[in-house]
This record gives C-alpha cells, sequence and structure tokens, in this order.
C-alpha cells in the first residue's frame, strides 16, 4: 500500500495568462498522461490558463514540452498570451492560490497585455549552403583565388603547409561574409518589426538565429520580405522560417508560486 509521502499532492500547472474575463476550457488537453481539462481561473479582466496536475518538476522531455506548447496555441488561436515558465504549478488544489498570483501581479500581467495585444513572434533561421558558399568566396577573395590555382597542379604531400593557410583564410573569409550577410538582412527585416532578439548560432555555417516581434498588421508585409530575400540569396542559403510563435523570446514569465 502507498503512503500518502510517496503520492503527490495535486496542484495547478499554469501555461500562460490571458486578456479574459469570464469562464473558458479548452479540452482535455493538460500535461502529463491524465489528460487534464485546460481551463481558466479568471480575476478582472485577465485568466490564467491552467489544469489539474500532481505537483511533481515536470523533465524537459520532448513529451513534456510538446503538450505544453501545444496548449500554448491552442489558447493562441483565439488569444494574445504571455507564457508562463515550463513546469510552473501552484501547490494549491484549488483555484484560490491561482486568484492570488493574479490578483499580487494584476497590473504586471495587464501591462504586458497591453505591450503584447496584436503582436506575434516570428522566429527565422538562416544556413549558408556549405558548397555554394565556399565557391562564391573563393571567387570574391583574389588571395584564396590565387593560391588554390598555384596548387591545383601540385602534390598535395609537398603542399601541406599551403593548403592549410588556404583553410584558415577561407575560414576566416567565411566569418566575415555570415557577418555581413547577417547585417544585410537585419537591416531589411528590423524596421519592419517591434523588436528582435538574436540568439546563438550553432555551427559556422548559420548565417542568423532570430526572433522577431511583429503587428498582426505587419505580417504580409514582413512575409514578403522573407520571401524576397529567400529568392535573392536562395542559392547560397536557406530560410527556415517559423510562426505562429508564442512569445517566448520577448516575454517569460517566472511566477513565484511558494507561499502563496
Amino acid at each position: 500500500m502507498s503512503s500518502d509521502s510517496e503520492t503527490p499532492k495535486e496542484g495547478k500547472y499554469i501555461y500562460c495568462i490571458i486578456r479574459h474575463a469570464g469562464a473558458i476550457e479548452f479540452g482535455p488537453i493538460g500535461i502529463g498522461k491524465r489528460a487534464d481539462l485546460v481551463y481558466g481561473v479568471n480575476y478582472k479582466d485577465i485568466s490564467a490558463i491552467v489544469s489539474n496536475s500532481p505537483i511533481i518538476q515536470y523533465e524537459a522531455r520532448r513529451v513534456n514540452m510538446t503538450t505544453h506548447e501545444k496548449v500554448l496555441e491552442e489558447v493562441m488561436k483565439q488569444f494574445t498570451v504571455l507564457p508562463v515558465r515550463f513546469s510552473t504549478i501552484s501547490e494549491h488544489n484549488d483555484d484560490a492560490g491561482i486568484l492570488r498570483i493574479l490578483e499580487n501581479d494584476y497590473d504586471k500581467f495587464s501591462d504586458l497585455l497591453s505591450k503584447m495585444e496584436g503582436k506575434k513572434e516570428l522566429g527565422l533561421k538562416i544556413l549558408a549552403h556549405e558548397t555554394p558558399m565556399y565557391e562564391s568566396i573563393v571567387e570574391k577573395y583574389e588571395s584564396i583565388k590565387t593560391l588554390r590555382g598555384k596548387l591545383m597542379n601540385l602534390p598535395v604531400d609537398k603542399t601541406h603547409y599551403q593548403r592549410m593557410k588556404i583553410g584558415e583564410m577561407v575560414a576566416e573569409a567565411l566569418k566575415t561574409e555570415t557577418g555581413n550577410y547577417k547585417n544585410l538582412i537585419l537591416d531589411i527585416l528590423k524596421p519592419l518589426s517591434n523588436d528582435f532578439k538574436i540568439n546563438d548560432n550553432y555551427g559556422e555555417l548559420m548565417i542568423l538565429n532570430a526572433a522577431f516581434l511583429i503587428k498582426n498588421s505587419i505580417e504580409a508585409e514582413f512575409d514578403k520580405a522573407v520571401n524576397d530575400l529567400d529568392e535573392k540569396y536562395g542559392t547560397l542559403m536557406t530560410f527556415k522560417y517559423v510562426g505562429t510563435l508564442p512569445p517566448y523570446n520577448f516575454v517569460n514569465l517566472v511566477i513565484n508560486t511558494k507561499n502563496i
């Protein structure tokens, strides 16, 4: 027989905050294996979107992260959302704790919702195509082109140092070229966004890893700008354009659920 200490207590998992007064439900799509009902807890004109949940630390595994994100996506079909950090759980098994959170932080939540209203996050990752990018560098940089031409018909074992030198020159030129393309692309896209965030690149061939906060009214213009860039530079790079996303890069609510 299980003791009480082995069975987690029940709490409320918090997904996001929205501007909404009154009752609302989103169906049995809650995190975990139980598929609990996702619903709103309302205070004044804002609501926290929650579901019942055991008070545990959910592992940041794909299945859990995906469920959390799917709830946000479902809510975003109707509302602007303020995403709450993954695995935030009120340690009360009723709505009273959630109501106290909303009451305590009402001004902050309301101000953020006003700031984010009518906007969305769009993600853009740009990766250079290795062979075409290197070929363009060799053509553009005369010093690399000349040295490579001198080595073309010479034996590899006799030109080891020179070939290493070419590799270093190409690597430096690649850094310069990806930086130039990044700045050129940002100069076009930044004026169309309300805010943007540059995230870390992974790998030397990544040109840009960015998130943009865009007004809904400007989305078509932003889409066209990205498509035009893709058409212009598509032979040299791949554009991975993703939207609409919860605004994780611009709002990430950390809610203190202890002692509330």
